[in-house]
This record gives structure tokens, C-alpha cells and sequence, in this order.
């Protein structure tokens, strides 16, 4: 897919009462706070800062809807797991997303986003256990490689691996925002997932 252009639609607290009527397909992005999902968003759709990024962890507190190319949406889904966040604030996220993963008709897939440095921990674990729970298998998307040594990569993919019991087949990749690596490979498998992959109007 070639990136035309990128809207930012909708914006969703946990005080909405209804997910927007969105009519195309949904690809959404989970993780906890400062994994990178905004960075990533940022590199796929080839804008430099369009997501909003922080370096406070826990500063994205909404859904974002961002329809790209009038055919896609990519929704950036509020970071967990960060304990600076007010407790009651914390709390109403977990029902805002599991209302978001159980109620929205055009949410195709979710992409699962991990720390290469970290062993996946209890929410990433609830993370994990919701979206399957939701009848979804997870693509897993295992940022910050750049941060590792490359023959550090390997075992950290199998930590993961072992820790949320995936197995071989899972669609797993790697991604680095400071060199980009592992951008292609996401979007070809958003490609796949929509349809939107070797259309005529994307072509140069």
C-alpha cells in the first residue's frame, strides 16, 4: 500500500458512550506504555511525527482512529501497565478496550507490540489472554531491537515466545524505529490482512 494520506478521525475517552461507525477495516495496535506504538504507527504510515509520541510514558489516554488512504484505519490503543498514570484512570482502560475489542465490527486484526529487552509481564499477558478472548489471533511486533546486540535477538524472541506459549506458526516480527527495519514485513502483513495490498490506485 502507498501512503496518500493520513486523517486523523476519531478520537475516543473513556467517557464515550459508542465506538465511531468507522466503514472500512480496523487495524489496531496494543501495548504497553512506551513500547513504541506510536513510533511504529509514525514509520507505516511514512509521516515523521503524526502519531502522538511522549517521553512520559502513559500520556496517550485515547483511542486514536487514523484512516489512511480513505481505506484503513490504524488504531492507536491506549498504553498500559504504567504505574505514574492516576489508579482510577488505569482501571476504566482495561473495559474501554475490551469493550473496543469485543464491540467493533470492522476491527480485522490487533498487533500485539513487545520490548525486545522485556520479558512480557502480567498485562502484557492480560493483554495477550483479551485479545485471543476476543476471537483474534495476535500479531506480535517485538520493538527496540535496536537496543539489543544482534546475536541478543535471538533469545529474546524465544523468551517471548515461551512466555505468551505462541508457537512456531504465530506471525511474529521485529521492528526498529531508529533504522525502520522490519517496516516492510508489518505492512505487506496489513497489506494481506485488508485487501489493500497490489491495488491498482496504489501503484506508482
Amino acid at each position: 500500500m502507498k501512503i496518500k494520506n493520513v486523517v486523523l478521525e476519531h478520537v475516543v475517552g473513556v467517557t464515550t458512550k459508542e465506538l465511531p461507525g468507522t466503514a472500512s477495516p480496523e487495524i489496531a495496535f496494543a501495548g504497553r506504555s512506551n513500547v513504541g506504538k506510536s513510533s511504529l504507527i509514525n514509520a507505516l504510515i511514512q509521516r515523521k511525527s503524526f502519531a502522538r509520541t511522549s517521553s512520559s510514558p502513559g500520556k496517550t489516554q485515547t483511542m486514536n482512529f487514523y484512516k489512511v488512504n480513505d481505506a484503513v484505519y490504524f488504531v492507536d490503543l491506549p498504553g498500559y501497565g504504567y504505574a505514574d498514570v492516576g489508579t482510577d484512570f488505569r482501571k476504566s482502560w482495561g473495559p474501554m478496550i475490551e469493550r473496543y475489542l469485543n464491540g467493533s465490527d470492522n476491527l480485522k486484526t490487533i498487533f500485539l507490540l513487545l520490548d525486545a529487552r522485556r520479558t512480557p509481564n502480567t498485562d502484557d499477558l492480560q493483554m495477550y489472554e483479551w485479545i485471543t478472548a476476543a476471537g483474534f489471533e495476535p500479531v506480535i511486533v517485538v520493538t527496540k531491537t535496536d537496543k539489543l546486540k544482534r546475536s541478543q535477538i535471538p533469545k529474546a524472541l524465544k523468551e517471548i515466545r515461551n512466555t505468551l506459549g505462541i508457537t512456531g506458526e504465530a506471525r511474529l516480527y521485529t521492528f526498529s524505529a531508529i533504522s525502520k527495519a522490519g517496516r516492510d514485513e508489518i505492512m505487506e502483513e496489513i497489506d494481506e490482512i485488508t485487501g489493500q495490498g497490489g491495488r491498482e490506485d496504489d501503484k506508482d
